[in-house]
């Protein structure tokens, strides 16, 4: 049930976009961000900026060449977030957020149970990932690839199969 307090945490209206991070959700991600490369340039890109961009596209859904003009380009947005996949800085950010999410609301930092429908067990059991057994399948080719395996004319080959068939 919403409460007033809820409502008052969960309220977006001071930001630029509904996807950018409050003050207080920065100050939270701002140590899981690593630091600049040592050497070289300083780093010049806001990082807050970057993140909100990257919270932007995945928020709203769009392409990267769809930010709007008020975020960072979308080859920086882009680069920044390849490199926080890369390393596992997004996922310690969202380990981040989900354990402060859960303890505000009186949870446990980790779920105790979990439940799993008929429907998810029944797959799992039919044998993986995967139910096409690829061995037994013969593999398809093609009849050009077939006749330079023979050795002969690709040309002659078809023309011969053609002609009687």
């Amino acid at each position: 049930m919403w409460k007033p307090e809820h409502r008052a945490a969960a309220d977006r209206r001071g930001l630029r976009y509904p996807s950018d991070l409050s003050a207080g959700e920065w100050a939270l991600v701002e140590p899981l961000i690593p630091p600049a490369k040592h050497g070289g340039r300083h780093r010049e890109v806001n990082v807050r900026e970057v993140l909100n961009a990257i919270f932007y596209v995945l928020s709203t859904g769009c392409q990267w060449q769809a930010l709007p003009k008020d975020l960072p380009p979308k080859s920086t947005a882009h680069n920044y977030f390849m490199l926080w996949d890369w390393d596992g800085t997004l996922e310690r950010i969202h380990h981040a957020l989900y354990v402060c999410l859960r303890e505000k609301e009186g949870r446990e930092a980790s779920p105790s149970a979990a439940v799993i429908d008929s429907q998810s067990a029944k797959a799992a059991q039919k044998g993986g990932p995967r139910s096409i057994r690829r061995a037994s399948m013969r593999a398809r080719r093609s009849r050009v690839a077939s006749a330079r395996d023979e050795g002969s004319n690709p040309r002659r080959v078809s023309s011969i199969r053609l002609a009687s068939s």
